[in-house]
């Protein structure tokens, strides 16, 4: 592991373990994810896990603690949405607790209508809210309640037995809590949302490999040109740059980072040791293979 990588690594899990591979092993609790079966992220578990053993928990926050916890071995959260853009809370989860992604995938997301009424009758709206941001042109003048996940949403729909509420959800979901579907494929566009598995413990096995990183500039012009510009210098393709403020610090903000390239590769590891020398705080969250996205 290059320099910057273990001086991140030891720095935020102290003890933890280095694997070589996402693959759960065959003891205990493997994997995690956030709602109930149905949800996309459930899918995105069984696509990145397609024989572990998937545990549904209450909330994104609840899955991190169970990783970090090792009551977990893995865990499954979105992370970017091709139409709504980063999901803050994974990336504040990374940045807050020793975990490291370890994989990834890109999966598409359709999204129905579904409720036990008519579609005249729909007044009340649940989903989780980066699924109001997907369908906004076939929401119209209704309530919107948010949900913990898409999948919740319709679990409630089904509990409360009101046919003037309905849900935005997977149309597995819509089967699991036996809701009719009353209008398919409501997406504004076509979407598509990037899942990542997290671990605590960094994998080094990447082949085709992307590094996720964090940094923090000083507050001063130019800082943050300063901070991206060696990954330029060196061919590296900076894929993503999300901005998230630092916490008891009002208006003081974090950059994560996606670059090709593994740390270990020497461009990779100059191009890191330069942005260290220019950043208050440079952390590496992850290093794992690149998922090949579709078109949308």
């Amino acid at each position: 592991m290059s320099q910057i990588a273990a001086e991140s690594y030891h720095r935020r899990a102290e003890g933890r373990r280095r694997r070589t591979d996402p693959s759960p092993s065959d003891a205990g609790p493997a994997v995690a994810y956030p709602g109930p079966s149905g949800s996309h992220t459930a899918a995105a578990a069984a696509a990145l896990f397609p024989s572990a053993a998937l545990e549904p928990l209450a909330s994104f926050r609840a899955v991190a603690d169970a990783v970090v916890a090792h009551a977990a071995q893995y865990g499954v959260l979105p992370i970017e949405s091709s139409l709504a853009g980063a999901v803050a809370e994974t990336h504040d989860l990374l940045y807050d607790r020793a975990l490291s992604i370890v994989a990834e995938t890109v999966q598409p997301i359709v999204h129905c209508l579904a409720g036990l009424g008519s579609l005249e009758q729909v007044r009340v709206v649940r989903s989780h809210p980066a699924a109001f941001d997907q369908c906004r042109q076939v929401l119209g003048d209704v309530t919107l309640i948010p949900a913990a996940t898409t999948a919740d949403a319709a679990r409630l729909v089904a509990q409360h037995d009101d046919p003037y509420e309905a849900a935005l959800a997977s149309r597995a979901a819509a089967e699991l809590y036996s809701l009719p579907v009353l209008l398919d494929d409501v997406g504004d566009r076509a979407a598509f949302t990037r899942f990542v598995a997290i671990a605590a413990h960094t994998s080094l096995a990447a082949t085709e490999a992307r590094t996720t990183l964090s940094f923090v500039t000083d507050h001063r012009p130019g800082a943050l040109h300063a901070a991206i510009t060696p990954f330029a210098t060196a061919g590296i393709d900076l894929q993503r740059l999300v901005s998230r403020p630092l916490p008891h610090t009002p208006f003081r903000y974090r950059f994560d980072a996606v670059i090709a390239g593994h740390p270990l590769e020497p461009t990779v590891r100059d191009a890191l040791r330069s942005v260290r020398a220019v950043t208050r705080e440079l952390r590496v969250l992850g290093i794992y293979d690149a998922h090949e996205e579709e078109s949308p």
